[in-house]
């Protein structure tokens, strides 16, 4: 191949690069903390000690007496994270299949009821004990999502309005269910439970000061149960193409309202298990807030991975860090709500990627795929597939996640089995022509 023919294939590889939705991400984060430093700057403090401060809330201490201690902010962000993970595998799975779940909030609660009454009511040996309030938190989430489901492939009803009102459901049930004597701890007045019994509990990694629990575990397990469901499932590839073209898949002999129901169930499945981690390990009882905001920030977590297990394990452990180090800068003259500021800039430039396109002056996201390209150049199938690792995250399941990262309902060039489809007619002429 020519010197010529060398510096085109590189210059492909380039913008493919540069077009591909990772990077968008990337640079979202970025974006956020410049306009997170503009903003420190007006508080009067320093932006130097304020994200050093951040550093050593979250990822290392340098200053701490042993090593223990120091590495303890990075068991930190790695225990907040742990609901964000596993809320936001089972959006993104929803995202997947075109279906956008709301309603984290109102499963995460029923998950949490559910764990916490096992937990306290029930006398069952330790490992079983813990399973079965687990199952017990995915059930509840499960069904209650699956109300939403149901509703969606029976008649039409929106998912994402139909989640929102079983959020308000959820959140007067939980006040109501917290009034009744037999929910509230004998002799308080307090709005809470009683806590789980010992053999139901998360056990600590960690001695104390370290918070850090067996949720992390678990947290790891459903990353890998997200991925095969996603990528070696017979059910997962159903949601996939009912995700990518709904009519395509009925016509296909797939029933779209079986796997809508199923997929929004599992998906409540997830959030359940996230409000398990709560009840049985974050503080072992239920509260009115027990569910937080894990729900909605889960949403985030979802869209700023891709809809992938590692990307979505990846954005977890990044919101879990802003969130311990929020606290770091706090004492630093930072107001805690500069963590929600960052927050709420990434939702924003996920959401809009053309304009971190247009900042960055970024090329638009070629939906050929690299493979195809370089073939198109003549290039030898080797080098093709040495650059095709660039391929897999290009491009993320359903109309949901779409629409909420600017792009038109069906642009996605990928096919029912999430693989980029190559112009198989147009490679052979380009070769000739190259020849």
């Amino acid at each position: 191949m020519n010197k010529t023919a060398h510096q085109s294939k590189a210059m492909i590889v380039l913008r493919h690069v540069l077009g591909t939705r990772w990077l968008v991400a990337i640079l979202a984060v970025l974006i956020a903390f410049a306009l997170g430093a503009i903003l420190i700057v007006m508080t009067g403090a320093s932006v130097s000690e304020a994200y050093y401060a951040m550093f050593r809330g979250a990822v290392f201490d340098p200053n701490a007496a042993s090593f223990q201690r120091q590495i303890k902010p990075l068991t930190d962000s790695l225990f907040y994270a742990i609901p964000l993970i596993i809320g936001g595998l089972g959006l993104a799975l929803g995202f997947r299949a075109g279906l956008f779940n709301i309603g984290g909030q109102g499963q995460v609660v029923f998950g949490a009821l559910a764990a916490v009454w096992v937990g306290f009511s029930l006398h069952l040996p330790p490992v079983l004990h813990t399973a079965v309030a687990l199952g017990a938190a995915m059930l509840a989430g499960a069904v209650y999502a699956g109300i939403a489901g149901v509703l969606k492939a029976r008649t039409g009803a929106n998912e994402v309005i139909v989640t929102i009102m079983l959020n308000s459901i959820a959140g007067l049930a939980l006040g109501y269910i917290l009034s009744q004597k037999a929910w509230q701890v004998a002799g308080s007045n307090q709005p809470q439970t009683p806590k789980v019994a010992e053999t139901a509990a998360f056990t600590r990694l960690l001695p104390a000061p370290f918070k850090l629990h067996g949720g992390i575990v678990i947290a790891l397990l459903a990353v890998c149960v997200f991925w095969w469901l996603i990528e070696r499932s017979t059910l997962g590839f159903q949601l996939r193409a009912v995700g990518a073209n709904p009519d395509a898949a009925r016509t296909a002999g797939i029933s779209v309202g079986s796997v809508t129901a199923a997929t929004m169930a599992i998906s409540g499945a997830f959030m359940g298990l996230a409000g398990a981690n709560e009840a049985l390990g974050t503080i072992g009882y239920v509260s009115r807030d027990v569910a937080g905001s894990i729900g909605f920030d889960a949403i985030t977590v979802a869209l700023l991975g891709r809809n992938k297990p590692l990307g979505t394990f990846g954005a977890g452990l990044l919101f879990g860090a802003f969130k311990a180090g929020g606290y770091a800068m706090q004492a630093k003259g930072v107001p805690i709500n500069m963590i929600l500021i960052l927050q709420s800039v990434i939702v924003l430039l996920i959401a809009a990627p053309a304009l971190v396109r247009w900042l960055f002056r970024l090329p638009k996201e070629n939906k050929t795929g690299l493979r195809a390209q370089l073939a198109a150049l003549g290039a030898d199938p080797a080098d093709a597939s040495a650059g095709a690792a660039a391929d897999a995250p290009a491009a993320t399941d359903g109309k949901a996640a779409g629409a909420a990262t600017g792009e038109p309902e069906g642009a996605s060039a990928q096919g029912a089995d999430g693989g980029e489809r190559e112009p198989r007619d147009r490679a052979p002429e380009s070769k000739g022509e190259a020849r």
